[in-house]
C-alpha cells in the first residue's frame, strides 16, 4: 500500500465517506469520487479498513471484565462522582447507598447468585373444559346433525 492509499485508509476512518477520503489524502477532484469507490474494492485497503475499525470498537467498548471491575469498585464505595448541591455547588461525593445497592444486584444477577422466580398458576379443570371444547368443535365441524 502507498502512501496516498495509507492516507485515503486514514481520512476514511474518520469521515467515512469515500470520495471525501481520497480528496483530502491527495486525489484531484476530478478523480475523487471513481478514485475512492475503486479503493474500497481492493482487497488490501478494504482488510485494512476493517481491521483499524476493529480496532476502534474494541477500544470503545467495555469487556466483561471491565463492567464487573466496575460494579465491583461501586459495590465497594470505591467511585466519587460529582454531585451539584441544592445551592448550586459542585462537590465530589461518594456514590449512593442506592447505587451501591444497585450494582450488587447486577453482580448477583450476573453471577447466578440471584434469580427472580416467577409464580405461574394454572386453572387445570377450566383449561380441560377449552382443549374439550376445541376438540369437540373440531370433530362437528362439516358433520351433518
Amino acid at each position: 500500500m502507498n502512501e496516498r492509499q495509507k492516507r485515503f485508509v486514514d481520512f476514511y476512518i474518520q469521515t467515512g465517506n469515500a470520495s471525501e477520503a481520497a480528496r483530502k489524502a491527495g486525489y484531484s477532484e476530478h478523480v475523487a469520487n471513481v478514485a475512492g469507490s475503486k479503493l474500497l474494492t481492493k482487497g488490501n485497503i478494504r482488510a485494512e479498513i476493517d481491521r483499524r475499525l476493529g480496532e476502534l470498537k474494541t477500544q470503545r467498548t467495555a469487556d466483561t471484565q471491565e463492567i464487573l471491575e466496575h460494579l465491583t469498585s461501586v459495590v465497594r464505595g470505591e467511585l466519587t462522582e460529582e454531585v451539584v448541591t441544592n445551592s448550586g455547588k459542585k462537590i465530589t461525593a461518594k456514590v449512593t447507598q442506592r447505587d451501591r445497592l444497585k450494582a450488587a444486584e447486577m453482580l448477583l444477577k450476573v453471577n447466578g447468585a440471584f434469580r427472580e422466580q416467577v409464580d405461574v398458576k394454572v386453572d387445570s379443570s377450566t383449561l380441560f373444559v377449552e382443549t374439550l371444547e376445541k376438540i369437540w368443535s373440531k370433530d362437528n365441524v362439516g358433520a351433518n346433525p
